[in-house]
């Protein structure tokens, strides 16, 4: 704080008992003038006269200045120091009563030109205004003409200051009273609303494990399920694979040159025969290739492949098959260098089924197969000129056995699309469809250049 210079608004001598009840009147009449809050001044006054005894007993009394001062902060306040006329006892000062230093912001010894003194002090409210140099002049002349009440009028100021503060005490013991009974209910609500919280979370668990069960049940019963169809379908696969070949066989014997002729409707029959057995054969070999998948016995054959060598044996090998002359098959050269990470003969298996697929079911047109690299991955690509397929069948396109309705029947058991999924997803990519009724359709293959 700022030195105290011409701040002092009064001195005050204390020597005798009396003393204590002036010094205690004008310490509060100080504390008004300066501006302190009303508890403030009687917080004041009750610390001045408390120090006021304790100096008088032990040093024979003191000389009181009081001072406005001015705190680092802007903020001023009132500064109480009582010089003692003997010596401190062991050169220091405990107030008898441990909660005059609670009434006050600061209270200690300290020395001033040489003299120690016992200092006390308190802030004025942010909002009250510092008095200046000339309202110091008035204080000091205001409190100069006031006249001193005896013992009895402070007496009676102090028993109504302690009326007014029981008063407040029983003001705010009725308010925490009240408070307390609010927290009750409050709290009586809370655990009330806790409880009923923690039944209903209790019960919610219940259901959550319950249902968890049920569904650990279903998935049980699901993978059982599965695992029976997929060893059903091999079962069935293989065991109508060796007669299936044997009625191609027995028709390309019939049919043979070599052979008996026949006649034109017997050899309409036995073409019919063999045309049926044949289907029937791609039917086995897909529902079997689509066993191994979902039995997870298919392993693949990491290696280098080279997407020119796979894009021209599926040139030569698809332009051999009996297409429309309005259709026209075009697989075009991948960008170099066009090496992937895969198993060279699924990813064949995978291209030669969507090519074979937009083939069968293009009238005129196009079908297109190309490769682009993009970063980390590639992209093949059977694109056709077709019908195309609604958006709300592009996923059920991929489920078994499943065929878009109101297509021109040309073959097929629509196993050929979900086998293609599977595999692409053995080998760390995904199948993506993208197409429009009219418009024709996209199927895109997309793979990690360095495999799964």
């Amino acid at each position: 704080m700022t030195g105290r210079g011409d701040t002092t608004v009064l001195h005050l001598a204390l020597r005798v008992e009396q003393d204590i009840f002036l010094v205690r009147q004008r310490g509060r009449e100080v504390a008004v003038a300066v501006g302190l809050e009303h508890q403030d001044q009687v917080r004041i006054a009750t610390a001045l006269s408390e120090v006021a005894r304790d100096l008088l007993a032990a040093c024979d009394g003191a000389d009181v200045t009081f001072a406005v001062v001015t705190y680092p902060d802007g903020r001023f306040g009132l500064q109480i120091d009582l010089a003692p006329v003997g010596p401190l006892p062991a050169g220091t000062y405990q107030p008898q009563s441990g909660a005059v230093a609670r009434l006050v912001d600061a209270l200690g010894v300290t020395t001033l030109d040489g003299v120690t003194v016992v200092r006390m002090s308190r802030r004025a409210p942010s909002n009250a205004a510092q008095p200046n140099a000339q309202r110091l002049t008035e204080l000091r002349a205001e409190l100069e003409r006031a006249v001193p009440g005896d013992a009895l009028d402070e007496l009676a100021t102090q028993n109504q200051q302690l009326i007014a503060a029981l008063d407040e005490v029983r003001s705010q013991r009725d308010e925490l009273a009240v408070l307390n009974e609010e927290l009750q209910e409050t709290n009586q609500g809370v655990m009330a609303l806790y409880n009923q919280l923690t039944e209903e979370l209790e019960e919610t668990n219940r259901g959550v494990v319950a249902l968890y069960a049920e569904l650990d049940e279903k998935s049980a019963q699901l993978r059982a399920a599965s695992e029976s169809k997929s060893r059903f379908l091999a079962n069935v696969s293989h065991e109508l694979r060796a007669p299936v070949t044997a009625i191609i066989g027995l028709g390309r014997l019939l049919a043979d040159e070599g052979s008996d002729p026949l006649t034109a409707e017997q050899t309409r029959q036995v073409e019919w025969i063999r045309s049926s057995a044949a289907d029937l054969l791609t039917l086995v070999n897909e529902l079997l290739d689509l066993a191994k998948a979902e039995s997870g016995r298919i392993e693949p054959a990491w290696a280098e492949v080279d997407l020119r060598a796979v894009f021209g044996q599926l040139r030569g090998t698809l332009r051999a098959l009996a297409t429309p002359s309005e259709v026209a098959l075009v697989v075009e050269e991948p960008p170099h260098p066009a090496v992937i990470r895969s198993d060279e003969v699924l990813l064949a298996q995978v291209l030669r089924n969507l090519l074979h697929n937009a083939l069968k079911f293009t009238e005129r047109g196009e079908v297109r197969m190309r490769a682009k690299r993009r970063e980390d991955r590639w992209e093949l690509s059977v694109t056709d000129t077709g019908m195309g397929i609604a958006p709300e069948l592009h996923e059920r396109i991929f489920e078994e056995f499943y065929q878009v309705p109101g297509r021109t029947r040309v073959g097929g058991t629509g196993l050929g699309l979900p086998y293609a999924r599977r595999l692409v997803t053995l080998l760390g990519g995904t199948l993506e469809l993208c197409s429009e009724p009219g418009r024709g359709s996209r199927f895109t293959v997309v793979l990690p250049t360095g495999g799964a």
